[in-house]
């Protein structure tokens, strides 16, 4: 299939496509990961983003079921410089285009992924919309400009839990070649699921948390009533797409929450909703941080942790008012972690479970077990 892109800067190109067609408009950002394509794109935090993969060979080690961070893909759609049709690795279960395919979705392949990396770093993140049905510029830009933009949807409601249910499966084990399964430590957590990843919650159960998932809507007394009960030890706000400050509901709830006193830790989302709820605005970044190459200097420790990232907004250097500011991004300097001065709360923009990607910041979720 061809593939007919057009950007809100007025660039128009033409590439290929695999899987279904059809035509998607979103939020353009590129991934410097080398691995990990598939975590990627079934990460809810994408909804409504084009995916441009720096990483040029994709698809060669296929699909399989135990690497799926949810049930489907939640970008708009991805682009990448060389597609491999053929997988040859002995864990997949599907090629790149069956699973495309089965999700309903096209990729984009064929195209200069150098170039839109370095437009996208020089002009920002970029509006977008392609097509494999439409190949007329001017009907492209009259699409794109009647499309929504990304902080005018709520993705959070469309990737979030509708159901109540619980998570008990700890982290992938190598040697078994599966999860492994819930050890209690008689701790019990409310997980606000605003896009959570599966295997941020498999690193939640690997510390022995008892996992409950509730939808992004949960009403904050239901939490506190089952705090006070003892029913529940604090509560994790996950990762998630979209604008933040566009979650009113949502950041009068975790108020609530904080002024009740409830542990919480925070990840990427969940961290940027803490901050509007301390009354600290959250600003969108450039082209935002998405990679699992990001270095970030632990400023308790000193050392320097290879991170996993995906996020377009950041908190502000303001936090430090109510803040200590425990991470930062070695890229940018901007925030990467913080630890309420008054309050058992904490957060960290990056994601420390980082599937797939580098494991050294894993010990953040001891850190949530020692404050529970």
């Amino acid at each position: 299939m061809r593939a007919y892109i057009y950007l809100e800067n007025g660039v128009f190109l033409q590439a290929k496509a695999f899987g279904t067609s059809g035509t998607a408009s979103g939020e353009m950002v590129f991934n410097t990961s080398l691995t990990g394509y598939q975590e990627i794109m079934s990460d809810p935090s994408y909804a409504g983003q084009f995916i441009v993969f720096t990483m040029p060979e994709i698809g060669i080690v296929g699909v399989n079921e135990d690497d799926m961070e949810s049930a489907k893909i939640h970008a708009s759609g991805v682009l990448m410089r060389d597609f491999n049709p053929t997988a040859s690795n002995f864990r997949s279960q599907k090629s790149l285009e069956e699973f495309f395919k089965e999700q309903g979705k096209f990729g984009v392949y064929d195209i200069d992924t150098r170039f839109l990396t370095k437009m996208l770093r020089d002009n920002g993140a970029l509006h977008a919309v392609i097509s494999t049905e439409i190949s007329d510029e001017k009907e492209l830009k009259k699409l794109l400009e009647n499309s929504p933009r990304i902080s005018e949807i709520n993705y959070v409601a469309k990737v979030s839990t509708e159901q109540i249910y619980a998570h008990e499966n700890g982290a992938w084990d190598p040697a078994s070649k599966a999860y492994s399964a819930l050890k209690s430590n008689g701790k019990k957590i409310a997980v606000i699921d605003y896009g959570v990843k599966r295997n941020i919650l498999n690193e939640l159960c690997e510390m022995g948390l008892e996992t409950q998932i509730y939808p992004h809507d949960v009403q904050a007394d239901e939490l506190i009533a089952k705090f006070n009960k003892g029913e529940i030890n604090g509560v994790f706000l996950s990762n998630g797409p979209g604008e933040p400050k566009a979650l009113k509901n949502e950041i009068a709830q975790i108020k609530k929450l904080i002024e009740a006193r409830v542990p919480i830790f925070g990840i990427c989302l969940g961290h940027q909703l803490l901050s509007n709820a301390f009354g600290f605005e959250t600003y969108k970044l450039k082209f935002g941080q998405h990679g699992a190459n990001h270095p970030v200097l632990n400023l308790q420790t000193k050392a320097v942790e290879i991170t996993a990232q995906n996020h377009n907004y950041n908190v502000p250097e303001e936090i430090s008012q109510v803040a200590e500011i425990t991470h930062r991004n070695l890229f940018d300097g901007t925030i990467e972690g913080v630890k309420y001065k008054d309050y058992p709360v904490f957060s960290v923009q990056h994601h420390p479970e980082a599937s797939g990607g580098p494991s050294e910041s894993k010990y953040i979720f001891k850190q949530f077990l020692e404050i529970l």
